[in-house]
């Protein structure tokens, strides 16, 4: 499986972004995907997870400002942020896990990153 991000880039404080992710080879139809943002010096944590046919949630840092979705047709995964603060800056990387059979263990697939940065 290959995870493409696209969407980042240089955005003012308060701004938006539209981050987007499309999952291709060997995707099976149903599975979880999620983003995910490490800053510098940080630990990579998790911003927002859509799984199948569930709902979305998010880490409390971005709540009421970050939406995640799902075309599932499309295999694809989509960020939207809006009023963004420093502290978002990082490089967002999607992900997604997915089972063959339910008493499988998860396959886990990340792409590249995509990244943010956030200015005054």
């Amino acid at each position: 499986v290959q995870l493409q991000a696209s969407g980042g880039g240089l955005v003012q404080a308060g701004g938006s972004l539209r981050l987007s992710c499309v999952a291709s080879g060997g995707v099976y139809r149903e599975n979880d995907m999620a983003w995910y943002r490490q800053a510098p010096g940080k630990q990579r944590e998790l911003v927002a997870s859509h799984p199948y046919g569930g709902d979305a949630d998010y880490a409390d840092s971005v709540k009421g400002r970050f939406a995640i979705s799902r075309d599932y047709g499309k295999n694809e995964v989509y960020l939207q942020m809006n009023s963004l603060k420093f502290e978002d800056a990082a490089v967002y990387y999607c992900n997604l896990q997915q089972k063959l059979l339910p008493s499988d263990w998860p396959q886990s697939f990340w792409g590249r990153g995509t990244q943010v940065t956030v200015s005054s």
